[in-house]
């Protein structure tokens, strides 16, 4: 047993002191010693000649060698590149090292959640929902019954009929919901995915991102929406944006208006982007039409209120001057490494 213990404290001190820096040494060292003919197996065959009571200690001694020895081999393959082929080449540790890729996130996303930002400050919550709507919510409710010609622009991908069930064309059924369980004051942002029946171009795409915003209070007035857009618009893109409101029509706000600004690209100059008019549509907007706030008995002699709408691809496309809205959704490397800075 004595003379077993000196020769296992010899070899601790052979595998303490092996070097190598490649996988042929680290394939020699496994055959010397790991293998089914090397050193620590050889020793293990000693166990027959130890006395019985002292089998056990000698059996934590081995076990303790191996494991050193497996430990070791580890540490050689990791130096010599994981187990290279005999006759690797071996690892010049004065190179240096290799840069790690950093990430970033998408525009869309940067753009959202600078939009929340700025909404944030204004005492907006955000409010989510399901993506896949009821004609209640998604049209119904927010007086587009059905046959009404404005649901002709906003037909999508039906998921079920009689109950009719789809994917939401707005994240109006976001203000549906909020107003059906709860009651003013109200003030929200609802960002996130819509779809359209649209083909997909550099123009249009058959999903894209939305952010809606509501608020109903007393005595809300169109004054109130103009300004609450006049600071997003300056947060968003600077002070000297001009802004111009155009009437227009929306069956769940009246009066409506849609809002341009002035073309962030050519400064107002014209150019493809805004047409060569010098302005560009970036949302619209209006208050709140009486009888959407009666259908979530929401009294409408009493409350007043606005809401807005805008595509956040169309915002990302003002900030960033992208020209195709398919580069959104094609997971180009090349163009996603683009907002690493933006992170």
């Amino acid at each position: 047993m004595e003379q077993l213990l000196q020769q296992i404290e010899q070899v601790k001190q052979e595998i303490n002191t092996f070097e190598g820096y490649n996988g042929e040494a680290a394939e020699t060292f496994r055959i010397k010693y790991l293998g089914t003919k090397g050193i620590i197996k050889g020793l293990m065959g000693g166990m027959k000649d130890v006395p019985n009571d002292q089998k056990r200690e000698f059996g934590q001694v081995m076990n303790a060698l191996k494991q050193l020895a497996e430990e070791k081999w580890e540490a050689l393959k990791l130096a010599g590149g994981d187990g290279a082929a005999a006759g690797g080449s071996t690892i010049d540790w004065s190179l240096p090292g290799t840069q790690q890729q950093v990430g970033s996130r998408h525009p869309i996303s940067i753009v959202r959640n600078e939009i929340i930002s700025i909404y944030h400050r204004l005492g907006f919550a955000i409010a989510e929902g399901p993506e896949v709507e009821d004609d209640w919510h998604n049209f119904t409710a927010l007086n587009l019954p059905e046959n009404h010609p404005a649901r002709d622009m906003q037909d999508t991908f039906y998921i079920n009929q009689n109950p009719d069930w789809l994917l939401r064309t707005h994240t109006s059924s976001v203000q549906a919901r909020t107003m059906e369980t709860q009651k003013p004051p109200i003030r929200i942002i609802c960002p996130g995915r819509v779809y359209r029946n649209e083909t997909i171009s550099a123009r249009a795409h058959c999903f894209f991102h939305q952010v809606e915003g509501l608020y109903v209070d007393e005595n809300v007035s169109f004054a109130d929406l103009k300004q609450t857009l006049y600071f997003f618009v300056q947060e968003m893109f600077g002070k000297e944006v001009k802004v111009r409101f155009r009437p227009s029509y929306f069956p769940f706000t009246e009066p409506s208006a849609e809002m341009d600004i002035s073309c962030t690209v050519c400064g107002g100059a014209g150019c493809s982007l805004c047409k060569h008019t010098g302005w560009v549509e970036i949302l619209g907007c209006g208050m709140v039409h009486p009888k959407m706030l009666d259908n979530f008995g929401i009294d409408s002699n009493k409350y007043t209120g606005f809401a807005f709408g805008m595509g956040m691809e169309r915002i990302c496309q003002l900030k960033y001057v992208v020209n195709d809205l398919r580069l959104y959704s094609q997971n180009d490397v090349r163009f996603l490494q683009q907002f690493t800075s933006s992170v």
